[in-house]
């Protein structure tokens, strides 16, 4: 290694012209009908007893594998990293990968409530002001309370029952029929659930006396 570059270099490839020589000579002989020495003989090993390592056919020797340039030529990418499958990616994926935790660390609901609070502050704020802006000039408050089941006079008894299209393209139905009163509902109900303790607990004698009295008494 302390020969140098250049030195290194040109060793390196006079040892690589005597093999190809050496090459040629075992070509001849095979040529001959003599021996394969390429096929048969001893394998070219390192000090290391590691196969000399080359690259098309060109040996490197000794320091000559270290030299800039070389060393690269014999260093193996590293493998890729193996991709994961969709079944592997799916084992990892849960509520809190869709976000249905983020209130759980207790940070971002009081953050939200926070900024709820401010949000209506201001929209307050700024109707009061743009209220107290139209009292200033002297026009009329434009919120007045609306009675959504109220019923305009000139509607005529004709047209009950029948479909009404509103201000927004909707069908309103208005049926004029006799509505019962709290009262009345109560006392239905009462009716009803004394027939049912009759017919549940009474006997065929004391139902045939029941409505015998009944007819007495007109009801």
């Amino acid at each position: 290694a302390g020969l140098g570059e250049f030195r290194i270099r040109d060793l390196n490839d006079e040892i690589n012209k005597l093999l190809r020589e050496k090459g040629h000579w075992e070509f001849r002989i095979k040529e001959l009908g003599g021996p394969d020495y390429a096929r048969i003989g001893p394998k070219m090993l390192d000090h290391e007893g590691k196969e000399v390592p080359g690259n098309r056919g060109y040996k490197y020797f000794g320091a000559a594998k270290d030299l800039p340039g070389v060393r690269e030529l014999f260093e193996k990418e590293p493998l890729p990293p193996p991709r994961k499958t969709r079944a592997e990616l799916m084992k990892a994926i849960d509520a809190e990968y869709y976000g249905y935790r983020d209130e759980d660390d207790g940070i971002l609901e009081p953050l939200e409530q926070e900024h709820e609070r401010k949000v209506i502050a201001e929209a307050v704020e700024k109707w009061k002001m743009e209220r107290e802006a139209r009292l200033a000039r002297g026009e009329e408050d434009e919120e007045e309370e609306v009675n959504i089941y109220a019923v305009n006079d000139d509607e005529s008894d004709e047209e009950g029952g029948k479909e009404k299209e509103g201000e927004e393209g909707q069908q309103k139905f208005i049926a004029h029929v006799p509505v019962p009163s709290q009262q009345e509902i109560e006392e239905a109900l009462v009716r009803r659930k004394k027939m049912e303790l009759l017919q549940k607990y009474a006997s065929e004698t004391l139902m045939a006396q029941s409505e015998e009295a009944k007819t007495l008494l007109g009801l």
